[in-house]
């Protein structure tokens, strides 16, 4: 698992990104209006689903003050810290195809998942 340092010289688990899920997430936001110099992929994981957690994706304008902020490919994804403690060392990619298209998250914190494989439990 690789690192990233914080302001203050801690590290933290590094967040990956595919260069195909850099590459849709930047159409993306390209596609909507947004400067990819400063905008952004937020991965957070919310309570929900039935394992417990679930992860969330949104577009953001800019990073929060406390976000941990990785680029990959010249997309900026933004963690909050709280969400950091569950996603920390994942890989974030794009899965094409019919019936699976979409961002998907392997992440080596997940104890289980649920069978639809929307939610898990670290």
């Amino acid at each position: 698992m690789s690192t990233g340092a914080t302001a203050d010289g801690e590290t933290t688990p590094e967040i990956e990104v595919s260069e195909t899920a850099a590459d849709q997430a930047l159409d993306l936001l390209d596609s909507e209006g947004m400067d990819t110099d400063i905008a952004g992929l937020r991965l957070f994981v919310q309570q929900g689903g039935c394992a417990g957690l679930s992860y969330g994706m949104r577009f953001d304008t800019e990073p929060e003050g406390d976000d941990q902020i990785y680029e990959h490919h010249g997309l900026r994804v933004f963690v909050d810290p709280a969400s950091m403690n569950y996603v920390g060392g994942s890989v974030l990619d794009f899965e094409g195809g019919l019936q699976g298209a979409g961002f998907h998250v392997e992440n080596p914190n997940v104890v289980s998942e649920c069978g639809c494989g929307e939610s898990f439990r670290t």
